[in-house]
């Protein structure tokens, strides 16, 4: 394998990462995202690109609270696996979030062992307190009402583990 390189996303990128995300949705790993969606959440997403300047993974960090984010669309094309891509981009997203002042990170994951080696455990359901939650369950945010364990999303959650990490 060559090199690669972790960087801040940019607008120019973004159809390369929804081309990124596509297979995953088609497999029903991740959501789908629209265009318009990626294009207003570039500026939370870190890419991977190798030697060519191809992007080989993403991932975004989405902050939910004052101290609180969370690692979204963490993806690795199946070619790079176990090259140290993924760890790169969520050590990126970590950086990211102390710049922020954020002192926990959550995840919603099938890559229980992955994430777990990045100091990442297992939740319940109570991460944060009433008043929090009130403020929260407000949000548009389909990954805010996962995080929040909503009815209406538990169809998009099955089989998914809730993390989480204190930084």
């Amino acid at each position: 394998m060559s090199e690669f390189r972790i960087r801040p996303a940019r607008a120019a990128d973004v159809r390369e990462i929804q081309s990124l995300l596509e297979p995953f949705v088609q497999r029903r790993i991740l959501l789908g995202k629209d265009l318009v969606v990626l294009y207003e959440a570039v500026q939370q997403f870190v890419v991977a690109e190798d030697e060519s300047g191809s992007l080989i993974g993403c991932g975004a960090l989405h902050v939910m609270w004052e101290d609180l984010g969370e690692v979204r669309t963490l993806i690795v094309e199946d070619e790079w696996l176990h090259h140290g891509v993924g760890r790169g981009i969520v050590e990126a997203l970590e950086v990211n979030a102390r710049t922020l002042g954020l002192s926990r990170l959550f995840c919603l994951t099938f890559e229980t062992e992955f994430f777990g080696r990045r100091g990442f455990t297992e939740i319940g359901e109570q991460v944060v307190d009433p008043d929090v939650y009130s403020q929260l369950v407000r949000s548009p945010d389909e990954g805010v009402a996962e995080f929040l364990d909503l009815a209406h999303v538990k169809p998009n959650t099955l089989g998914n583990t809730r993390m989480l990490k204190r930084l």
